[in-house]
C-alpha cells in the first residue's frame, strides 16, 4: 500500500485523450484450413480465426475496466469489432482475474449469444457470471491441458504476474498464459506478465518448440519500479519474442485503458523503434482496433 500511494502521488502519469476515433471490422465468420486470422479488438481482446475454430482472449467490451460502471480506467475508443459483430465463438480463454482481463458484463454476454467454453486458470471459475454453465468452464493448472472438439488443445502456460478482485483474495486465484493448438497451427497467448529474467518464455518455448504466432503485452509498464514485476515494457517484449523463436507476433496490452503512467503512443512508438532494421524482428507488430492481421493464408 506504501509504495502504490508513492506512485499514485508521483505526478508522473501523462495525460490521455479522452477519446480517439477508430474504425469496427465485420469478421468473417470463419477461417478455413491452415488460415491464420488475427483482429485486435483492444486491450488484450484479440479475434483468433483458423480451421474454423473461432477464439477471443480476454474479452472486454465495457467502457470501463472496473467493479463499477461510474468509476476505473475508462476505454478511450470503441471495441475493433461491435459485440455484435462478432462471428460465432466457439472457445474463450480468461488469463486471470484483474477487471481489465475477466469482465462479468462481456462474459455474460458471450454466453448468451455464443455458448462458447471458457478455459481459464484454477479457481476463477468463482469470479464469473454464474449465467455460465459450470460444465462449460474449464479450468486448467500450469501445464494442464483441455482437450477439445475439432482437434482443439489448450495448455496452461506459467507466467509471472498476480490476482485479485477484492482486498481480501490476493492470489487466491491462479494467472496463466496459454498455448492454443488449432489443427495445424499452434499460438501462444502470454495474458499478462513480468519478463522474470525470460523464465517463463525460456521454458514455453522448451517445452512447444514452435509457434505460427504469438499476442504478447507492451503496454502498461510505468513507472518501472512499481510494474516491473507484473508488465512488461516494449525491450522485454522484443526479448521475450526472441525466446520464443521469434515467430509472427502481436503486440497487446496497450492504448485502451489508462492504468499506468505512460503516454497512450509509447508502447508502440518504442516497440517499431526496437525492430526497425532488424529482420529477425519484422515479425512482431501492432494493429489499430478493428485491423486484421491474416498471418498466414491457406496453403
Amino acid at each position: 500500500m506504501r509504495e502504490l500511494l508513492r506512485w499514485q502521488l508521483s505526478g508522473q502519469r501523462q495525460r490521455w485523450p479522452a477519446w480517439v476515433e477508430t474504425e469496427q471490422a465485420k469478421p468473417d465468420a470463419r477461417v478455413t484450413g491452415d488460415a491464420l486470422r488475427l483482429t485486435f479488438v483492444g486491450h488484450a481482446t484479440v479475434l483468433v480465426q483458423t480451421d474454423g475454430v473461432n477464439l477471443l482472449t480476454d474479452p472486454l467490451w465495457s467502457d470501463r475496466a472496473s467493479p463499477l460502471r461510474f468509476v476505473g480506467p475508462k476505454r478511450v475508443h470503441a471495441p475493433g469489432v461491435a459485440l455484435d459483430d462478432l462471428p460465432p465463438i466457439d472457445i474463450v480463454l480468461v488469463s486471470h482475474n484483474h477487471y481489465d482481463h475477466l469482465d462479468h458484463d462481456t462474459l455474460a454476454a458471450l454466453e448468451m449469444a455464443h455458448h462458447p467454453i471458457f478455459v481459464t486458470p484454477l479457481g476463477n471459475a468463482a469470479c464469473m457470471p454464474r449465467t455460465i454453465a459450470r460444465h462449460r468452464i474449464v479450468e486448467l493448472d500450469w501445464d494442464h491441458r483441455w482437450h477439445g472438439e475439432n482437434d482443439v488443445t489448450v495448455e496452461a502456460e506459467a507466467v509471472a504476474h498476480w490476482s485479485a478482485r477484492t482486498r481480501s483474495d490476493t492470489n487466491a486465484a491462479l494467472w496463466a498464459g496459454f498455448t492454443v493448438q488449432v489443427g495445424t497451427r499452434k499460438i501462444y497467448f502470454a495474458g499478462d506478465t513480468g519478463f522474470a529474467e525470460g523464465m517463463p518464455f525460456s521454458a514455453t518455448a522448451a517445452k512447444h518448440g514452435h509457434f505460427d504466432a504469438a499476442l504478447l503485452p507492451i503496454g502498461a509498464y510505468a513507472p518501472r519500479w512499481f510494474m516491473a514485476d507484473a508488465h512488461m515494457d516494449p525491450d522485454e517484449a522484443v526479448a521475450a519474442h526472441r525466446l520464443l523463436g521469434c515467430p509472427p507476433t502481436l503486440g497487446i496490452h496497450f492504448g485502451t485503458f489508462q492504468l499506468t503512467d505512460e503516454a497512450r503512443d509509447e508502447p508502440e512508438a518504442r516497440l517499431h523503434a526496437l525492430v526497425q532494421g532488424d529482420s529477425a524482428l519484422n515479425a512482431f507488430r501492432t494493429l489499430p482496433p478493428g485491423g486484421a492481421w491474416d498471418v498466414y493464408r491457406s496453403s
